[in-house]
């Protein structure tokens, strides 16, 4: 069974903002795919939805911790059939980019999952959303957890079908092919 976690913050505060790119579009990808509802689950300190996608057994998790905190979501999942959605400040809007094995960048929320799983070998799928001026260095956390304006957001949104394809390819034929198709 393959497991893929949106990363973000809980709470309507946080619900339209860049840090919660990884979790708006696994919900935009659970809608798409006709996934459950989501289930609160204490053990994983996250809400779950299980589902399939062709004939392969998913399980979607957006962490209800913040995003610091994001690895007690998955400390005891396998990394091998692990993609985490997150976003990223060094891609333009509306870009994403497939990866495996590398670091976290600077990104806490992939530092929390790399220190939780003792591993970076694990999928990723980096949710572009920089401006095209991204804002100084000391700035980007305000950045990034305040909302979105709504042409950001509509793009964010466009770049979820997308995203979601990359998704489905990598679930139904392999993340070597997602990776050649779509980055």
């Amino acid at each position: 069974m393959k497991t893929i976690v949106g990363l973000g913050n809980p709470g309507e505060e946080y619900k339209q903002t860049r840090h919660n790119a990884g979790r708006m579009v696994l919900e935009y990808f659970a809608k798409k795919n006709d996934f459950p509802d989501w289930k609160e689950n204490s053990n994983l300190q996250s809400i779950v939805s299980l589902g399939m996608v062709g004939k392969e057994k998913i399980t979607l998790i957006l962490p209800e911790t913040f995003m610091n905190n994001s690895g007690k979501a998955v400390k005891n999942l396998s990394a091998k059939n692990l993609i985490v959605l997150h976003d990223d400040i060094d891609l333009p809007l509306g870009k994403f980019k497939i990866s495996f094995g590398r670091g976290s960048g600077g990104h806490k929320g992939v530092e929390s999952v790399i220190r939780a799983l003792k591993t970076k070998n694990f999928c990723r799928i980096r949710i572009g959303v920089s401006p095209k001026h991204k804002p100084e260095h000391k700035k980007i956390p305000d950045f990034l957890t305040a909302p979105m304006r709504k042409p950001d957001f509509e793009t964010l949104k466009k770049s979820s079908k997308k995203i979601s394809e990359a998704l489905e390819t990598m679930l139904l034929e392999s993340p070597e092919k997602a990776m050649n198709e779509f980055n």
